[in-house]
Formats: structure tokens, C-alpha cells, sequence
């Protein structure tokens, strides 16, 4: 009998500064090695029939970090988006764009569009905040995330065990998967390994 798979993957690369000091660089400079590997997995996504694929790229805390590394991580993000959109998915930037943090080069995907092509549905959380996100249930009775689905799994590269505010209402069920390696050093024996080790937990939700 074959395994179950995941529908909605939620996918934390942490570890780009940790591996730009281990390699000598200074810590900015690791974003821009986190690029090759998103793209990398949004394939391996498609060839395992992964219906939808949520990216962290940062939070609203991050945005007090230097200004160095402000300035690389939200190029780095800027510039996945459009990666990602280039391999053709059904796009969607989710962030308080209303704070500077907020890249302006990603106003065009603050709704979901076919733009890309359309087929596997991604959404880039850029700018997040848990708090921020769950502060539209009192105006509008939903989060402004209402337009991703339940997370079954989440898989953290960079070996911390945390979720660091991570869609809180669609992950509430979700499996918690963690990958030692840095991010830059993705493989994919990680991916496969996820899906592995997802493939043989009890899914109770509950019951």
C-alpha cells in the first residue's frame, strides 16, 4: 500500500547566515544561496503531486535585523518570486504591505494570480506576522491568510524546533518535520526524506 502525501507543504529555509559566516562570507550574503534550492524544490514538489507549497521568507521581526541584511534578504525574496513565477504556479504574496518592509516589487501578487502560469499553488509569506495576520479576524471575521489551506506538513531546514509564527490556524494540525542541514545546502534526499517520515505518522486530527 502506498504511502500518504502530504497536499499543502509549509517550507522554513532557515540557516542562510549561519551558512554564509561557516563558509567565510559576511551574513547578508547568504540569502542569495537560498534562491537555487526554493526553485529546486518547487520541481520536486510538482513531480510528487504536492498540491500547494507555502515559502517563509521573513517575518516582521526580522525587519530589525542590520541594514545589511534587511536589504539582502528582501532582494533575496524579491527575486524567488520571481523565480517561482517563472517555473509557472498559482501565486500569492502574503504580508502587511503596509509597513515599509514590504517589498514593492511584490504588489502585484498580493492576490493570488495565474500570471505564472497557473498549476501548483504557491504563496510567499514576505513580511508576516502571526499577530498581524490573525488581526483581520476582528474586521473582516477570517485572517488575511484565509486563502491557504490547512498545512499537513512543515519542514524546517537549519535544524531549530520551532515555527517561528508560521500560519498559526493552517498549521495547527500540521506534522513538524526537522532537516539539520543549512537551507544553501539543500538536497534532494531532504525532500525525500520529509515525505518519508510524513508518510508513516498516525494523521489523527483529533479523533
Amino acid at each position: 500500500m502506498s504511502k500518504k502525501r502530504p497536499e499543502h507543504i509549509g517550507i522554513i529555509p532557515d540557516g542562510n547566515r549561519r551558512w554564509a559566516k561557516a563558509h567565510g562570507m559576511e551574513k547578508q550574503d547568504g540569502y542569495a544561496y537560498g534562491l537555487e534550492p526554493g526553485r529546486r524544490l518547487l520541481r520536486l514538489a510538482k513531480e510528487n503531486g504536492i498540491r500547494e507549497i507555502t515559502y517563509y521568507g521573513f517575518t516582521v521581526d526580522n525587519c530589525k535585523r542590520p541594514q545589511k541584511q534587511f536589504a539582502a534578504f528582501q532582494r533575496a525574496c524579491v527575486e524567488a518570486v520571481e523565480l517561482l513565477c517563472r517555473d509557472g504556479a498559482e501565486l500569492l504574496v502574503l504580508g502587511d504591505t503596509s509597513s515599509k518592509c514590504f517589498p514593492q516589487e511584490l504588489l502585484p501578487y498580493r492576490k493570488r494570480t495565474k500570471l505564472c502560469g497557473g498549476g501548483i499553488r504557491v504563496n510567499f509569506l514576505v513580511n508576516y506576522g502571526w499577530q498581524w495576520d490573525l488581526s483581520h479576524i476582528k474586521t473582516d471575521g477570517k485572517p488575511f491568510s484565509h486563502d491557504i489551506s490547512r498545512v499537513d506538513l512543515v519542514i524546517r531546514w537549519g535544524g531549530m524546533r520551532r515555527l517561528s509564527g508560521f500560519l498559526p490556524i493552517q498549521s495547527v494540525y500540521a506534522d513538524f518535520y526537522v532537516e539539520e542541514k543549512l537551507w544553501p545546502d539543500f538536497e534532494e534526499a531532504d525532500f525525500y526524506a520529509a515525505l518519508d517520515w510524513y508518510g508513516r505518522q498516525d494523521v489523527t486530527l483529533g479523533g
